[in-house]
C-alpha cells in the first residue's frame, strides 16, 4: 500500500515516470530493460509498491544517476539527460575516430558526476578507480595533458542566468600547483578534503588559496593548500542552457528601441 512506502523511497515512483517521459519509452519498454513485469512498473509509478534494491541499483547505473538523488528528490530533466545529451552532442567526435585529417585524437576523459564527489575525493589517486569511471569523448585541441569532466553542483557560478549552471559539464586540465600564481581570475575545480569546489581563483598565499563565485551573494572561500588534492583549470563548458542576453545587451536593446520610438514620433 502507498502509505507503507518508506519516506526514503517516496520519490522512486515519480522518478521512474519522469525517466520514461524524458527518454520517451513505454512502461513495457522500461520493464523489458530491467527484466520486470509491465504491471510492476505501473505499480511503482502509482506508489502501490516499491522496487527491490537491486532494481534501484540497475536503474541508477543504467541512467548514470546517483542513487541518493534517485531516492530522495524529484529528478529534473538535467539530472536525466546531463550524461546522455553530452554524448549525443559528441557523436560526431566518436565517428571521427580514425578518419584522415581528424585533429581530435584525445583519449576518453573520465567523468565525475555530482553523486560521485565523495568517492572521487577518496579515490582520486587510485588508478583502478579512475579507469572504471564513466568516460566522455570531447574535442580538444590538445593531445597531451591530463583531463577530467566534472558535473557541476550548485549555482555559485551563475548570475542573472549567465555563466555556469547547475548540472553543466566542465572539462578541466590538471594544473601544477606551481602555476597557480599565473592563473588568478581563472575558473578552477579544486579537489580538496571537504568537497569539489568550482570557482574563480582570487588570491594565493604560501598556505592557502582564496576562491570567489561569479554570483555576488556567495562569500569567498579559503582552502588551506595542505587540504588540496588536485587543481583542474576549466577549459570548456557543455551546457543544456541557452544563456539569455546579458544586462548590457538588454540595456542597449532598450536604448535602441527608445531611439526608434522617438524617431517615429519626430516624423509625425
Amino acid at each position: 500500500m502507498a502509505h507503507k512506502i518508506s519516506k526514503k523511497l517516496s520519490y522512486i515512483g515519480e522518478n521512474i515516470r519522469k525517466i520514461r517521459q524524458v527518454k520517451r519509452i513505454s512502461q513495457a519498454d522500461f520493464a523489458s530493460i530491467f527484466n520486470l513485469a509491465r504491471p510492476s512498473v505501473g505499480a511503482y509509478e502509482e506508489g502501490r509498491s516499491e522496487p527491490k534494491i537491486d532494481t534501484i541499483l540497475q536503474i541508477a547505473n543504467y541512467y548514470r544517476i546517483s542513487i541518493d538523488v534517485l531516492l530522495t528528490r524529484k529528478l529534473t530533466v538535467s539530472d536525466i539527460l546531463s550524461f546522455g545529451l553530452l554524448n549525443e552532442k559528441l557523436n560526431k567526435v566518436h565517428q571521427l575516430k580514425g578518419t584522415k585529417g581528424n585533429s581530435y585524437k584525445n583519449p576518453p576523459i573520465p567523468y565525475i558526476q555530482i553523486g560521485q564527489y565523495l568517492d572521487y575525493i577518496v579515490n582520486h589517486g587510485n588508478s583502478d578507480y579512475i579507469k572504471n569511471l564513466p568516460e566522455v569523448n570531447i574535442p580538444l585541441n590538445k593531445t597531451t595533458g591530463e583531463f577530467r569532466a566534472f558535473e557541476i553542483l550548485g549555482s555559485e557560478m551563475e548570475y542573472h542566468q549567465q555563466g555556469i549552471h547547475h548540472g553543466d559539464i566542465l572539462v578541466g586540465e590538471k594544473l601544477d600547483p606551481q602555476d597557480l600564481s599565473r592563473k588568478i581570475g581563472e575558473i578552477l575545480t579544486v579537489v580538496h578534503k571537504a568537497n569539489l569546489s568550482t570557482r574563480r581563483l582570487k588570491a594565493l598565499t604560501t598556505n592557502k588559496i582564496t576562491l570567489i563565485s561569479d554570483h555576488p551573494n556567495y562569500p569567498e572561500m579559503s582552502i588551506p593548500l595542505i587540504d588540496v588534492h588536485e587543481f583542474w583549470i576549466i577549459k570548456s563548458v557543455y551546457s543544456e542552457y541557452l544563456n539569455p542576453p546579458t544586462l548590457i545587451e538588454e540595456r542597449v536593446l532598450k536604448v535602441e528601441n527608445e531611439i526608434a520610438f522617438l524617431r517615429k514620433q519626430l516624423k509625425k
